[in-house]
C-alpha cells in the first residue's frame, strides 16, 4: 500500500504507483472527493485552453474565467458520477 507524508506546509508527493494507476503526468490536475472518513483522488484530464485557436469568435473571450467555470463544472460532474 503506497504511503506518503504531509509536510508542514500541507504538501505531499503522490507515490509513483498511484501516479501510474491514474495515468498522471506533470502539470495534470486532480480532484479530491471527500466521503465521510475517506478521500477519493481522481484525475481531471483535458483543459479548455486545448481549444484555443480552434474556434472562430467575433469578440475576445476571457479564457481564464471560462477555464475556471469549466473546471468547476467538470469537478461537479465527477463528484456526481463518483
Amino acid at each position: 500500500m503506497p504511503i506518503s507524508k504531509v509536510t508542514e506546509r500541507g504538501q505531499t508527493t503522490i507515490p509513483s504507483q498511484v501516479r501510474k494507476a491514474l495515468g498522471l503526468q506533470p502539470n495534470d490536475s486532480i480532484i479530491y472527493i471527500i466521503e465521510m472518513d475517506k478521500v477519493i483522488i481522481k484525475p481531471l484530464h483535458g483543459d479548455i485552453l486545448d481549444l484555443r485557436g480552434k474556434l472562430k469568435v467575433d469578440k475576445k473571450i476571457d479564457f481564464k474565467n471560462l477555464r475556471n467555470k469549466t473546471k468547476e463544472h467538470v469537478a461537479k460532474k465527477v463528484i456526481k458520477e463518483g
